[in-house]
């Protein structure tokens, strides 16, 4: 099986040593995904639902440049800095993933950069 690095501007870079993704046989996957404004690094929004916008439209990105989209994804990871969240999240998420994957979502003591909201994919295209 083959393994190809996705990289895209139109998401965030790493801000670690990682990559925002990587496309192996049929499956896409990718890096976790926050509410950061791809061109310059910032974060886009105070707010749960602002963040979780940003993070979905760049997850998108990443699907995208590795050929899938939101309709492939079989499995999402979501992390939330505060699990009372939780409702208004769902309400941005709901609108990006039509097809309901299978998901994990739990609350976690910090996420980098005081963020809010982190979600991470992976995604069949075969």
């Amino acid at each position: 099986m083959s393994k190809k690095k996705i990289y895209t501007p139109k998401a965030p870079g790493a801000i670690g040593p990682y990559s925002q993704g990587y496309v192996a046989g049929d499956f896409v996957y990718t890096a976790g995904q926050a509410g950061l404004v791809p061109e310059d690094g910032s974060v886009a929004s105070d707010t749960i639902q602002g963040q979780a916008e940003q993070a979905c439209k760049n997850l998108g990105a990443i699907l995208e440049a590795g050929g899938a989209s939101y309709m492939d994804v079989i499995k999402a990871n979501v992390y939330l800095a505060n699990m009372s969240d939780f409702d208004a999240f769902n309400e941005v998420y709901a609108k990006y993933f039509t097809e309901k994957p299978v998901r994990t979502c739990v609350a976690v003591k910090d996420l980098p950069m005081g963020l809010l909201c982190e979600v991470e994919a992976v995604a069949y295209k075969g």
